[in-house]
C-alpha cells in the first residue's frame, strides 16, 4: 500500500481533468460550428465560446509547419507525462499542493495528447476578449489545467518551507552549513529568520 501514500493517490484528479476536457470538446464539436459561430457568455463583451483547431502548441506556436511539429508535441507530452508520474510516485501524498498541481498538469497534457492522436490538432473553444479590440488566443480545459497546475507548482516552490529536503540539508542548496559552523540556524529549526 506504499502507492496510496505516494502522490499517485492524486491520479483521480488527472482522470477528472481528462474526462471534463474530452466531454467539453465533444460538446463543442457537436454543437458549435467550426469558426463560424460565437456564443457569448457572461460578461458577453469579455467571454465566449468558439470552435477552433490548433495545429501547434500554446498560442498556435509552430501551427503553420508541415506536420513534424505534431510528432514533436506528442512526444513531449508523453515524456512530460512519464516524468510527472515518476515525480508523483516519489512525492508523499500529504504534499497536497505539489501533488494536486502535478495531477492537473498531467491531466491537461494527456487531454491535449488525446486530441493530437485522434484529430491531429487540439480543439480550443474558450475565448477571452475585450469587445472587438483585443482577444486572447482560444484555449480549452486541458490548457487551463496545465496553467493552473504550473502556477501552483511555482507557489509551492516559492512558499513551501515545511519540506527542507527539497533544497538539500535544512533547505540549503547543496547541503551547505550555516556560516557560523553550527549544524542548524533558527531557520533550520522552524523559526523565522
Amino acid at each position: 500500500m506504499k502507492l496510496l501514500r505516494s502522490g499517485l493517490k492524486w491520479l483521480p484528479l488527472s482522470f477528472l481533468v481528462i474526462i471534463v476536457d474530452q466531454i467539453s470538446k465533444l460538446l463543442v464539436v457537436r454543437y458549435i460550428s467550426y469558426r463560424d459561430e460565437y456564443i457569448p457568455l457572461w460578461p458577453s463583451d469579455m467571454l465566449g465560446l468558439i470552435h477552433v483547431h490548433n495545429n501547434g502548441a500554446a498560442f498556435s506556436f509552430l501551427a503553420d509547419e508541415s506536420g513534424w511539429q505534431k510528432i514533436l508535441f506528442g512526444g513531449v507530452a508523453v515524456l512530460v507525462s512519464a516524468v510527472i508520474v515518476a515525480w508523483l510516485r516519489k512525492t508523499p501524498a500529504d504534499r497536497r499542493l505539489v501533488c494536486s498541481s502535478l495531477a492537473l498538469v498531467l491531466g491537461g497534457a494527456i487531454g491535449n495528447l488525446i486530441d493530437r492522436s485522434v484529430y491531429s490538432y487540439v480543439i480550443d473553444f474558450i475565448l477571452v476578449h475585450y469587445k472587438d479590440v483585443w482577444s486572447y488566443p482560444a484555449f480549452n480545459i486541458a490548457d487551463s489545467a496545465i496553467c493552473v497546475g504550473a502556477a501552483m507548482l511555482v507557489i509551492d516552490a516559492l512558499f513551501d518551507r515545511k519540506h527542507p529536503e527539497k533544497g538539500g540539508s535544512a533547505g540549503r542548496p547543496g547541503g551547505a552549513k550555516p556560516a557560523d559552523g553550527s549544524p542548524e540556524d533558527s531557520a533550520g529549526k522552524g523559526g523565522e529568520a
